[in-house]
């Protein structure tokens, strides 16, 4: 399956079959937050939070993927992740 974040494929003639998508909503335990929490203060990389977002955008491609697959699509074209904070911890 090919992935593409461009509106095209060099070389390759294209045919629209359909939208599909992909989401996630994650979280890190409590613990993990309060500790991030106090990182803030001193600054640097929130590491599980990194970790977290990543498996988020995997998880979200892969149900892209398995949505194309059943509409017997070779690709999946313009994908863009966007990320939100839907609650304050």
């Amino acid at each position: 399956m090919v992935i593409v974040t461009t509106d095209f494929i060099t070389g390759k003639e294209l045919e629209t079959i359909s939208l599909v998508k992909g989401s996630s909503i994650q979280t890190v335990h409590a613990g993990k937050d309060i500790v991030n929490g106090l990182k803030t203060l001193v600054g640097g990389e929130l590491t599980s939070y990194t970790k977290m977002m990543d498996k988020a955008r995997e998880i979200t491609t892969e149900k892209m993927i398995t949505e194309a697959k059943q509409l017997n699509a070779d690709a999946v074209i313009c994908v863009r992740f966007t990320t939100s904070s839907i609650m304050q911890s």
